[in-house]
């Protein structure tokens, strides 16, 4: 079998366990199981496949200790990334999970029997180390943050045994285990392979880099990309591999291939570096590219990188021997106008031109419809992100308007709605709170948590819409500041949210009340009232603050469309 970095074997569970199959689907029939999440799902993916080899499994507390203080494993092999089982207290007594019990892991998405883990150890790790001593502490780095708000409180260790591949219905002829892709090496008479990670889409600057790279080394090129979870707000892997093929024929004949990587990203720099070390190492590459600010999620809130340009490309080179994958640091490379051509920054003297566009300049490029050169990227790889991410005035958004009852949220959303579609362009949804109230959550009461989960109904519903390009006008009452956040979050993953706070003042909307409901409020007839008996908390996030005791619904109409407007959502 192949070597890996720790002078091992490639530790393929599935063709390992491939002989006794039949025996273990039928030992899982009588098991007890457990449901894996997305990221469990594709650590377990890669356990199986070898891809973290030397690991037959999640890590026991003796060698997530090990890992977390020192990069080690209890053997003393590196391993960089503590790789967790994680379950909550009422899944280890409702399954019954203590050492020597055999479980079945199963895929979330259809319930299919991937592995049978037997449990060697339960234990409580400690959060705050790990997250200080793996990510560097942050609270607001992504994986602390997923550390603490997702993450369950107890890591179960043990080693696994394979029972079925993961299902995947997308990209299926890109992906490949270890052992695969190695084979493919062979065939292609490959024996010196650079590989590139990213997480992004690829352009011309990216193209020349691994180029350059290969023809430095004698190589050939690998784009691994990952495809498991990466940084919130990434663009999907959809979009990306479409970009991916689409450049792949402008390289020189033969040189590069493709294949898809099933990782879940922890944004983890210099450790993460390391461990993309070890992973393509297992996928039979010889050299590695790490970049500038390798696997970094960027600035914090304070403008502060996590971590330092340059310390993945330290960290690796500290390891390199025990990696026993070459090295190849990414020198940021600017794009010479008068020469036509791409070179690393550093080579470039002092007083040259140069021409640069930041991922922030694309996307507002994208997002206005403004020309991208092609200096910057090819025309093929362009029309893919356009595709995918068209201009501001062909995307959907949602209006959602919060405010008490009778304070003229539900006269702006009407005229609104007549302005939008006088406006033209897109299709109009308006969802009225007591529409809502009758069509979607009629068995809802008034609790906080039926609120909440009303809320939710209608942030699906708009977050649906405005996928699909709908101009949405969601004009509940909304009181409370988590479940607008959690709209704002849910609608955000679809397209652009504005909150705007109808913030008239409760005596005038009680004062207008024709229909009396304020009165019945007060005497008792209605409970959970929202500014009689129930609290309003006060937005202190809105995109945009109105008030009908000041001003006229035509004037607040005007506001909303001029920041509509503002963003780019109407064309010229």
């Amino acid at each position: 079998m192949a070597n890996t970095p720790h002078g091992g074997v490639l530790k393929d569970l599935f063709a390992r366990d491939l002989s006794i199959r039949p025996e273990l689907l039928a030992e899982a029939e009588s098991l007890s199981d457990l449901s894996l999440t997305e990221r469990q799902l594709c650590d377990l993916e890669l356990i199986l496949s070898g891809g973290f080899s030397p690991l037959e499994g999640f890590l026991n507390e003796t060698d997530y200790n090990g890992v977390v203080n020192d990069l080690r494993l209890a053997d003393g092999t590196l391993f960089s990334m503590p790789i967790n089982l994680d379950v909550s207290e009422e899944e280890i007594k409702a399954i019954g999970i203590v050492p020597g019990k055999r479980i079945v892991l199963r895929d979330f998405r259809d319930e299919s029997p991937l592995a049978i883990i037997t449990v060697e150890d339960v234990y409580k790790p400690n959060k705050d180390e790990e997250a200080v001593k793996v990510f560097r502490g942050d609270p607001e780095h992504p994986a602390v943050k997923y550390l603490f708000d997702t993450v369950k409180e107890f890591y179960v260790g043990g080693k696994v045994q394979a029972l079925n591949r993961p299902n995947h219905y997308d990209y299926s002829g890109l992906r490949h285990t270890p052992a695969e892709l190695r084979a493919e090496f062979n065939k292609l008479g490959w024996n010196r392979v650079v590989a590139f990670q990213t997480r992004n889409p690829m352009h011309r600057a990216h193209r020349e880099l691994t180029v350059r790279a290969a023809r430095s080394r004698q190589a050939n090129v690998l784009i691994h990309p990952v495809v498991g979870l990466t940084k919130p707000g990434d663009i999907d892997h959809f979009t990306r591999v479409r970009v991916y093929q689409a450049l792949l024929p402008r390289y020189p004949n033969g040189m590069a291939l493709l294949s898809l990587l099933p990782l879940a990203m922890r944004m983890g720099g210099d450790r993460e570096a390391v461990w993309h070390a070890i992973i393509r190492k297992n996928f039979g590459a010889t050299h590695f590219i790490v970049g500038r600010d390798h696997a970094g999620p960027g600035k914090n809130s304070k403008g502060v990188d996590f971590y330092g340009p340059y310390d993945a490309q330290f960290l690796v080179e500290k390891y390199k021997d025990e990696l026993g994958i070459e090295v190849v640091p990414f020198q940021m490379m600017t794009y010479l106008p008068d020469a036509d051509e791409y070179s690393p920054k550093d080579e470039v003297p002092a007083g040259t031109k140069t021409l640069d566009i930041s991922g922030t300049e694309l996307r507002k490029r994208l997002r206005l419809g403004l020309p991208i050169p092609e200096w910057f990227s090819y025309p093929e790889v362009v029309k893919v992100l356009r595709e995918s991410h068209p201009p501001r005035v062909s995307q959907g958004f949602t209006i959602f308007l919060t405010g008490y009852h009778n304070s003229g949220k539900d006269a702006i959303a009407r005229a609104l709605q007549v302005t939008l579609n006088q406006q033209g362009g897109r299709s109009v949804s308006l969802l009225l709170g007591e529409t809502v109230r009758s069509e979607l959550s009629s068995e809802l009461g008034f609790s906080r948590s039926d609120r909440h989960k009303n809320i939710q109904r209608i942030a699906f519903v708009a977050a649906e819409l405005t996928r699909s390009g709908a101009a949405v006008i969601a004009a509940p009452i909304a009181p409370f500041d988590d479940s607008r956040k959690h709209a704002r979050e849910t609608v955000s993953q679809a397209g652009t949210f504005f909150l705007v706070h109808v913030a008239t003042p409760l005596e005038h909307a009680e004062k207008n009340d024709r229909k009396g409901v304020y009165a019945r409020a007060r005497n008792g007839e209605i409970k959970g009232f929202t500014g009689v008996d129930d609290p309003y908390e006060v937005p202190l996030d809105a995109d945009l603050v109105v008030d009908v005791s000041t001003t006229s619904v035509r004037t607040i109409v005007h506001q909303i469309v001029l920041l509509l407007e503002s963003q780019g959502f109407f064309g010229n």
